[in-house]
């Protein structure tokens, strides 16, 4: 085979190389959006307020357990104030998650959320939540920040148990975030 051949024959290699990787980029949302409902994992509850106008469902309870962890060791000390709630499906429920900025120095926050398993998500419903905003702390400055929630008459019968996790970020300085220097 001739030199000529080669290059030929490697170029189309890597073309044909290049447009996979364009197809597995491409296709990369949609795959792990499915990935996350067949495994249940970071079940996205949404991030806009939603009004409530349910008939709560008393004869079903369904516990809710919160959890509250720190992304890479962040200077925040965060927690929710109970573990674990008892609700009725329909009805408004209030608790606060507990944040600290262990730092000396001013910093924003951000909460993302996630629900699981992940085919509740779509029906636990946020009307207010600290994670709505960015949340700034000055330095060891402390908050009781509010979720007000419910969660819809419509959720699956066999789901006995959602878990509301949040992640507390350290975005960036308060100055750097308003865009000051």
């Amino acid at each position: 085979m001739s030199e000529r051949a080669e290059v030929k024959m490697l170029t189309g290699k890597l073309l044909v190389m290049a447009a996979a990787m364009f197809g597995f980029g491409f296709l990369l949302v949609p795959i792990y959006d499915v990935f996350c409902e067949i495994t249940g994992l970071n079940g996205k509850t949404g991030n806009t307020a939603q009004v409530v106008a349910e008939a709560p469902n008393l004869d079903r309870l369904i516990t809710v357990e919160f959890t509250g962890t720190v992304n890479q060791g962040g200077p925040w000390e965060f927690r929710p104030a109970e573990a674990r709630m008892q609700v009725h499906p329909g009805k408004l429920y209030a608790t606060t998650f507990f944040a600290r900025n262990t730092g000396d120095s001013q910093v924003a926050g951000q909460a993302v959320p996630s629900v699981t398993p992940g085919q509740a998500a779509a029906y636990f419903r946020k009307t207010e939540c600290f994670c709505f905003t960015r949340q700034d702390f000055a330095g060891g400055e402390a908050k009781d920040m509010p979720l007000r929630f419910m969660l819809d008459p419509d959720l699956p019968a066999h789901v006995e148990t959602v878990t509301l996790s949040y992640t507390m970020f350290a975005t960036t300085t308060v100055a750097a975030a308003d865009g000051a220097p």
